[in-house]
């Protein structure tokens, strides 16, 4: 893609976002009546532990940033340690912390956010309940094998099972969901591809109007 192309794309992305976003990304005193409302928009970054998803979210929030639209991270290992008590990873647990971690980026979104989740969501009805409840949602699938993972393994969770200390890695002993209808894929964090793809899929959110609810 040549430079003059990924400028157009930034000057579309800033103009969709124009007319739409709040001025304001504090807490609005009239908050929308309905989803529809929405004006941001979630972006949710899935896949293996280790695959890219947290670098890949930065790297779309600094361009986002540097088009002067409101974006915030939300990642889900972030937002894990600040609950209290801090949930676990059993089945019931982890639906909990979706829900929780879902509802959150909802609540971020309507205030005018683009919302940048990356969390592994192991399910895919953790991911697609969180489309169903968000008119603009795009959906970011890290397509790096497990292999690929453990090789990464930025934060020796596989490294951990492998010697008996943990238990509950997406991939390895628990059941990791593939998405089945993913806006975009990425190799990893360093797709540059994969970050044009996000930003014209953010962009696009905004050539219909959101579905009414």
């Amino acid at each position: 893609m040549s430079a003059r192309s990924n400028c157009a794309s930034a000057q579309e992305l800033r103009q969709s976002f124009a007319n739409n976003h709040v001025e304001s990304v504090l807490p609005a005193v009239t908050k929308p009546e309905s989803l529809s409302a929405m004006t941001g928009a979630i972006v949710w970054f899935t896949g293996l532990p280790s695959s890219g998803k947290s670098r890949l979210a930065g790297r779309v929030q600094a361009r986002l940033a540097s088009e002067h639209i409101p974006c915030c991270v939300l990642d889900g290992d972030r937002v894990r340690s600040l609950l209290h008590p801090q949930p676990g990873y059993s089945t019931a647990e982890r639906d909990d912390f979706y829900l929780t971690l879902g509802g959150l980026a909802v609540e971020l979104a309507q205030q005018g956010l683009v919302v940048l989740v990356p969390a592994t969501a192991n399910r895919k009805q953790y991911r697609d309940r969180i489309r169903a409840q968000a008119p603009r949602f795009v959906e970011v699938w890290m397509t790096a094998s497990l292999d690929e993972c453990r090789l990464r393994d930025a934060k020796r969770l596989y490294a951990q099972f492998a010697g008996g200390q943990l238990q509950g890695i997406p991939g390895e002993d628990t059941i990791y969901e593939a998405p089945d209808r993913a806006e975009v894929t990425a190799a990893g964090a360093d797709d540059d591809h994969a970050v044009l793809q996000i930003l014209e899929s953010i962009a696009a959110l905004d050539t219909s109007p959101a579905p009414s609810r």
